[in-house]
């Protein structure tokens, strides 16, 4: 390896640096990591796009297409100082949607707008004013409802290819908080991380950047999926979190898929 001079230069840490999307700096003495003004840049403008390019579009198209942009972004950052920035980005993403609503609907007073899109679609929320489906009940998420999980430092010299530590790394996945709904997180939890079916991890390699997280909330979809008794017996401790390839009849006879949000 070698440095590419015409991208190299010293700095302080008082003048701070970015790197794969952060700004190190020191604050008073005190050294904070945070999203870059440049992925800060980008993901308003990724926003802005997709919003315009979605003018006409139902509820639900916005929903879908947006949720994995946001929720993949705030992933990527929620292991450092992101929760004011998570605020910020809301308030402009709140700006963006109640905007698109307003300009698919311009003969419609705001009143009505209001009443078709917004809600408390969030129960766990006491917010009126997020974006939602009413007739499927999607909505649309938030980059603040991603909780701030401070990164683990990895041991010394561990490497994810060496054999000997593959219990380490299935450990550190094991902790790690993935972007899924609660239901998914206590089955995945319940079954050490693993396809009940073919015994291998659900979710083994996690994305790296904002973009690839959103590639993978997308991907979760259609390969992987929760499975209920066919029956209808209401005993949660019979659903199992399993990999779509795995829930043929010829597999798993008793279980139907209800899908993965």
């Amino acid at each position: 390896m070698s440095f590419n001079e015409d991208k190299t230069r010293v700095v302080t840490l008082a003048d701070g640096f970015d790197f794969l999307g952060f700004n190190v700096r020191r604050y008073g003495g005190k050294l904070l990591i945070k999203p870059s003004k440049t992925a800060i840049r980008r993901i308003r403008e990724r926003l802005r796009t997709e919003l315009r390019a979605l003018l006409g579009h139902t509820a639900r198209a916005v929903i879908r297409r947006l949720n994995p942009i946001i929720r993949g972004w705030a992933n990527y950052y929620r292991t450092h100082v992101a929760g004011e920035i998570f605020g910020d980005l809301d308030a402009y993403l709140w700006r963006l949607t109640w905007k698109w609503a307003v300009r698919s609907h311009a003969n419609k007073p705001k009143s009505w707008v209001f009443a078709r899109y917004f809600g408390r679609f969030n129960k766990a929320r006491q917010d009126r004013w997020v974006l939602g489906d009413r007739q499927g009940g999607s909505y649309m998420h938030r980059f603040a409802w991603t909780n701030i999980v401070r990164h683990q430092t990895v041991w010394q010299g561990a490497s994810p290819d060496d054999p000997t530590l593959a219990d380490y790394w299935a450990w550190r996945r094991s902790g790690s908080v993935l972007p899924i709904n609660n239901t998914s997180l206590r089955l995945l939890a319940a079954q050490d991380g693993c396809c009940p079916i073919c015994k291998t991890p659900l979710f083994a390699e996690q994305p790296q950047t904002p973009s690839d997280w959103a590639a993978w909330l997308t991907a979760a979809r259609t390969t992987i999926t929760i499975v209920k008794p066919a029956t209808g017996t209401p005993d949660e401790a019979a659903h199992r979190l399993i990999h779509a390839a795995c829930s043929g009849p010829a597999l798993l006879p008793a279980y139907q898929p209800t899908g993965l949000a």
